[in-house]
């Protein structure tokens, strides 16, 4: 049984209507934590995992691998960095319902872009060492990382080709795939409990 199987099944239990009866949010949320749960004990990826990890850890980066994982700060620094693609592109969004703010939504857009390198840089040095269940989780965290940037290069290029409409709807894409991806990185973080490396 799944270390997490108790506690979900209880919050689940508690998170009823008064007439007895699972709530829309209850139902959401039993699905999404069963469809991770498989995810941690799915090894289909594993020898990829185990590959990427080995060749992650053998690169050389000396002292700059302990600043990518944060060791100066006393923990993770990918959290911090991936502040800003997420608040340029959630703030892209919300400009996008302003009239005459293409060239910010295209400033915006075009910053978060910008900022993808580092924070993937941490968010690959930190995943190198983790065990296989929340590699797992981590790589699909990867992934949906990777769509969104598609989303947003597209988006991108749409608003620097004058086609505004068409650059909101890769944008909107985008937005769900970083939704995705924040929901996959805080389980990892929290649920599955990786917080900071020991030795920092």
């Amino acid at each position: 049984m799944n270390s997490h199987d108790s506690d979900s099944d209880s919050d689940f239990d508690s998170d009823t209507s008064p007439m007895g009866q699972p709530t829309a949010l209850s139902t959401v949320s039993k699905w999404w934590l069963t469809t991770l749960d498989r995810l941690e004990q799915t090894e289909a990826a594993d020898p990829a995992i185990r590959m990427l990890q080995h060749r992650i850890s053998a690169l050389p980066l000396g002292g700059m691998r302990d600043l990518l994982r944060g060791r100066p700060l006393g923990h993770p620094v990918h959290p911090v960095l991936v502040q800003v693609p997420v608040g340029c592109w959630l703030s892209a969004s919300v400009l996008d319902l302003v009239p005459g703010t293409r060239h910010a939504t295209t400033a915006l857009t075009a910053v978060g872009l910008a900022g993808v390198a580092p924070a993937a840089m941490a968010g690959w040095a930190d995943w190198a060492d983790l065990p296989a269940e929340q590699a797992r989780v981590g790589l699909a965290h990867a992934v949906s990382n990777v769509a969104a940037v598609a989303f947003y290069t597209a988006s991108l290029a749409a608003r620097l080709r004058g086609r505004p409409a068409k650059g909101r709807m890769w944008s909107l894409g985008g937005l769900a795939a970083v939704a995705a991806s924040g929901a996959l990185g805080g389980h990892v973080a929290y649920r599955q409990a990786v917080g900071a490396h020991a030795g920092t």
